[in-house]
């Protein structure tokens, strides 16, 4: 029954969100008006809100899963590398099994890229 968990991600302003995530991870709009922004990337989607009061309380770390992080971790590493987390700047594997790096923005939205072993 259940689908996809959707995020809402707060800043201070629409644009901040957008730069992130838009242009900096590739999302695409699929829908914006003056306070929110609907964005996508391959099934991946999120709310991004402009609300100064609610990003003030709760700056996110968000987990996407991959089938391809190796391919993901390159276009990143090369067309933005500015936003590789500083503790999660290349794939690493972790204790609890899976190959993972991270992107961090001006504000300190975390994204984890995450693939899990086949099996």
């Amino acid at each position: 029954m259940m689908k996809n968990l959707i995020p809402k991600i707060f800043y201070d302003t629409l644009q901040q969100g957008l730069d992130f995530f838009v242009g900096g991870l590739g999302f695409e709009v699929r829908y914006q008006d003056a306070d929110l922004a609907v964005i996508e990337r391959d099934g991946a989607k999120a709310y991004i809100v402009a609300s100064p009061e609610y990003a003030a309380k709760d700056r996110p770390e968000l987990s996407i899963d991959t089938d391809d992080i190796d391919a993901l971790y390159r276009e990143m590493s090369t067309r933005v590398p500015h936003l590789l987390h500083p503790n999660g700047k290349r794939v690493e594997h972790k204790p609890w099994g899976s190959r993972e790096f991270a992107m961090l923005d001006a504000t300190t939205v975390c994204v984890v890229f995450r693939e899990w072993p086949a099996g």
